[in-house]
């Protein structure tokens, strides 16, 4: 690999690899065998096999696991602090507790002034892991707490998104030292990632120059509101604050694709099926109801198995068991996407290298779920290009007409929502939800 390449941000609000002339061009087998998206290196089943030989279970879907379970986090102030359940913030303090680690990295909160909102960084305390607490849907990169860990001798865990585990163990493939000091790897279910730009688009319509936002929350957590009522919060630098549910954003519809990176819509992998353990949201009533967060919790190898059943006995953990089928309930609508809609992604023609997935290439779909599909393609591509002429422009209503008015014709699509929606039944069968 290129020695001399680091990450920077790109035009679309997106961290990229950067080096000197012709340095993307060459042929690196390094590269090729580490990166997670590359169809040269080993994939999310030969990983976990190779990890979780003992496991008891083998799921299409979630993958190698020894248990899974429903809950919360009983011990204050875990499930307060964090966006849902609190058990990912448990988990990393009890490794530190217990000295299972030194370190545990992790997403944390930035000031702003350094040019972004939050980046990786390392606790070595239960107090420090406290600030990596809450949802952060903002693009972030490895290579800074990397060689920290290579830099300072111990025991390390990493949290991430299924795709940055998987690049961790593919490089703990090739590097001794990596192996060696990254012992634990806790893994976050993830739909997709976000463009920094989202956080601008959300200050326009909360009415906050970009230059004054302090610290922003995505997901503020409110008891007495349905878990899955998302609601953004900015704090700005006079003291003030400003507001506001995502539903009535012009772009804050999750599944519409609005600032997604174009990678993961080539990503197979919902649950982090590479990491010891994996934590996601319980998407099902009554748990999306609860305002408090719940979460859904798969231990991949035997020690995170006990870790968890140890915290049950103890009382300091709230967990039901759950079986495979309850998981994928809690994710259905990411891992059809990541499925169904993959396997429909990869019929289409594309340029460059082509993926190698776990999925097949299949085009056999209603068409209206096609549809769907080719629509959430085309509001990520566009969104980016709509913002980027609106921000130079000054012109961020347009961009918020755009918004608005392609939100309308997707949730027609897809929810049967409007008067368009109700037209669209009668011509085509509403997709499966």
């Amino acid at each position: 690999m290129e020695p001399a390449a680091h990450m920077r941000w790109d035009k679309d609000g997106f961290l990229k690899p950067d080096g000197p002339p012709g340095w993307d061009s060459r042929r690196d087998e390094t590269l090729a065998q580490n990166c997670p998206f590359s169809p040269r290196a080993a994939d999310e089943t030969e990983i976990a096999r190779s990890r979780f030989p003992a496991a008891r279970h083998d799921d299409e879907k979630i993958g190698r696991f020894m248990a899974a379970w429903v809950g919360h986090v009983a011990e204050a102030p875990f499930r307060e602090q964090g966006s849902s359940g609190g058990m990912v913030s448990w988990v990393a303090a009890e490794l530190l507790r217990t000295g299972a680690v030194d370190g545990v990295a992790h997403v944390a909160a930035e000031d702003p002034a350094s040019g972004h909102f939050f980046r990786y960084c390392i606790s070595r305390s239960p107090d420090e892991v406290g600030r990596g607490a809450k949802s952060r849907y903002y693009p972030v990169e490895l290579s800074g707490v990397l060689r920290e860990i290579r830099a300072v001798p111990g025991r390390y865990a990493i949290v991430g998104v299924p795709c940055f585990i998987k690049a961790i163990h593919l490089l703990r493939r090739s590097d001794e030292l990596i192996r060696d000091r990254v012992t634990h790897t806790l893994g976050l279910f993830c739909g997709h990632m976000k463009s920094a730009h989202m956080i601008e688009s959300f200050a326009w319509q909360l009415g906050a120059e970009m230059r004054r936002v302090r610290s922003l929350d995505y997901r503020r957590k409110d008891p007495y509101r349905p878990a899955n009522w998302y609601r953004t919060q900015l704090e700005l630098v006079d003291g003030r604050s400003a507001a506001g549910d995502w539903w009535n954003l012009a772009d804050g519809d999750w599944g519409a694709g609005f600032f997604q990176n174009p990678a993961c819509d080539f990503c197979d992998d919902v649950v982090a099926e590479t990491a010891d353990i994996a934590f996601g949201d319980a998407w099902v009533e009554p748990y999306s109801s609860d305002g408090r967060g719940t979460n859904v919790v798969v231990a991949r190898s035997s020690e995170m198995a006990r870790l968890i059943e140890r915290g049950i006995a103890e009382r300091t953990l709230s967990l039901s068991p759950v079986d495979a089928g309850f998981v994928e309930r809690t994710q259905a609508a990411g891992l059809r996407h990541r499925r169904d809609g993959l396997a429909y992604r990869l019929t289409w023609g594309r340029r460059g290298i082509r993926p190698r997935k776990r999925v097949l290439p299949r085009a056999e779909l209603p068409l209206r779920r096609k549809l769907v599909y080719r629509m959430r393609a085309a509001i990520a591509r566009w969104s980016h290009l709509m913002f980027r002429f609106a921000r130079s422009a000054r012109l961020h209503r347009l961009y918020l007409l755009w918004a608005r008015s392609v939100l309308h014709l997707y949730q027609a699509l897809t929810w049967s929502r409007g008067r368009m929606g109700s037209l669209l039944d009668r011509a085509l069968p509403p997709p499966e939800r």
